[in-house]
């Protein structure tokens, strides 16, 4: 039996040491592990792939994808960047600070990390460096920063979460927002502190009327998450219609309103969303397959029983986790490694006390700190592009940031109460 785990393992790995795209090395070893080590019929595969599709769930993600695609095509983006501006770029490393705020309002809409680094980071790196601040500087707080798209909701890790885990979408969502502003808090004092230990030269504070203008330019984009936000936590509707109904709103301002949009570049937007989201359900079957050769060998009770036996704290199981995920964060992307590890882990989480919704935030943010942590991290590739860097001074530019986000990580870790203090405040 121990040999035919060798041997898948063996498999996975090599398909993924091979460059064999991710959903193509698990659909490939769960299929060998299900029709050619267990002798399974091999039909059972094909109503796997169909199951794992066949979930409301997957349509919030594909309309926050085209929310976001809209967004970054128009202009809703630019007058976010210039409202967090107002708010606070007039202070020591007010830019900075700019960027960070403009990537929790971006995060707040789009769902999406790697969205979030190619639409703020993409802007932000350059006007930064023009404006006098240090290239690594600019380009760290730059790659780290857009953790808070999978941090602040809608998140599309969390909506993967929630669905192989079963907790209520809305709650989950809730976890997110302490977590995400303090990062973002944690990150503007250092950037703060650094600019002014540095003597940056800061920008001249707004007077009352050109913020006023600024805000009255963004009022349609800052309505959106409130929106979003408001809609689904005063029951007007489920997050499943917040995500329809966002795009509806974001297509209508983009077109009618602030008219950055064109007719005839709806096809094209709509056309690059589903894509984007084909991709995402091809690895959502290919994560099926091999979910199922686990759950067949019962791979994850015996997983627990193992961990129960060697760790008796919860808390020394907790710091075992995160390190396990913040390496496996490096190496695979955040909705495969969701789907693959969630249906190993809930079982232990029972054994061990620990609130699901408490472990669905830990897991999303140490995946969304893997995003920006070498060697692989895909956002360290977008900045080093954008600043035209290589890998090692981007990730060396990171490393504080990482720091900073590690931190807090470990103080959401041992504070669960924290994290369940808005879905306990609004449902109880």
């Amino acid at each position: 039996m121990e040999s035919s785990y060798f041997l898948i393992l063996a498999i996975l790995l090599g398909c993924l040491a091979t460059t064999v795209p991710v959903f193509m090395a698990l659909f490939f070893t769960g299929t060998v592990g299900l029709v050619y080590l267990l002798g399974i019929d091999p039909q059972i595969v094909i109503e796997v792939l169909y199951r794992s599709m066949d979930k409301f769930a997957l349509i919030v993600v594909m309309f926050f994808v085209l929310c976001g695609n809209i967004m970054t095509t128009g202009s809703i983006v630019e007058k976010l960047i210039k409202t967090a501006n107002v708010l606070v770029g007039f202070l020591p490393g007010g830019l900075a600070m700019a960027g960070i705020l403009a990537c929790g309002f971006f995060g707040a809409i789009s769902g999406s990390t790697v969205a979030t680094v190619v639409a703020i980071g993409g802007f932000m790196i350059p006007a930064l460096i023009e404006n006098g601040y240090d290239e690594r500087f600019s380009v760290g707080v730059m790659t780290t920063a857009p953790i808070l798209g999978v941090i602040i909701p809608p998140s599309i890790a969390m909506i993967l979460y929630a669905m192989v885990s079963n907790d209520p979408l809305e709650a989950l969502f809730l976890t997110g927002f302490i977590p995400g502003l303090l990062i973002m808090l944690a990150m503007s004092f250092y950037a703060y502190i650094v600019c002014k230990k540095g003597g940056m030269k800061t920008m001249p504070r707004p007077s009352g009327k050109e913020a006023l203008t600024v805000l009255k330019e963004s009022a349609w984009a800052l309505f959106l998450p409130v929106l979003i936000f408001g809609g689904i936590y005063s029951g007007m509707f489920t997050a499943n219609e917040a995500a329809v109904v966002a795009c509806f709103y974001a297509f209508f301002v983009e077109i009618f309103i602030h008219k950055d949009m064109k007719l005839m570049q709806v096809k094209k937007v709509v056309v690059s969303s589903a894509v984007t989201s084909a991709t995402l359900l091809i690895i959502v079957a290919g994560a099926s397959v091999f979910g199922e050769y686990l759950t067949f060998e019962q791979i994850p009770n015996k997983i627990a029983n193992a961990v129960v036996d060697s760790i008796s704290s919860p808390w020394v199981f907790l710091l075992s986790v995160n390190l396990l995920l913040l390496i496996i964060g490096m190496f695979m992307d955040i909705i495969s490694a969701t789907l693959i590890l969630t249906p190993i882990f809930l079982p232990l989480l029972s054994k061990f006390g620990i609130d699901t919704m408490h472990f669905g935030l830990l897991m999303t943010i140490n995946l969304g700190i893997g995003y920006c942590t070498p060697p692989l991290g895909v956002s360290l590739y977008i900045s080093g592009a954008v600043a035209d860097r290589n890998l090692l001074y981007v990730s060396r530019a990171v490393m504080p940031f990482l720091l900073i986000q590690i931190a807090i990580l470990l103080v959401l870790t041992f504070w669960p109460d924290l994290v369940l203090l808005l879905p306990r405040w609004v449902y109880g």
